[in-house]
């Protein structure tokens, strides 16, 4: 759904147009592959939960920069938001049981 609603923004607005949204897509993107890195493969839970607050806030950002270009792009991205947002107290709570 991620990629779906990046291609709408792309498809409808450009990539000039609509730099500062898929600027963020694209960040958010980065910061979701970092993630799994530091939580996974470092096995670093307290950076992981904060990495995965900068994410979270990338993603709303992307998700409001999505909205303003296209509704059904920002649409799709809510559950992304939902997801990381869950996956986000998960985190805190495996860092604070450590």
């Amino acid at each position: 759904m991620m990629g779906v609603a990046a291609w709408r923004v792309w498809d409808r607005f450009g990539f000039l147009a609509a730099i500062a949204a898929l600027a963020a897509f694209f960040i958010q993107l980065v910061l979701n592959g970092l993630w799994s890195r530091i939580f996974f493969g470092m096995q670093e839970p307290g950076w992981a939960f904060f990495e995965i607050l900068l994410l979270l806030a990338a993603i709303v950002i992307t998700t409001i920069l999505f909205f303003k270009k296209n509704t059904m792009a920002g649409w799709l991205m809510v559950p992304y938001v939902l997801w990381v947002g869950y996956a986000s107290i998960l985190n805190g709570a495996i860092w604070m049981m450590n």
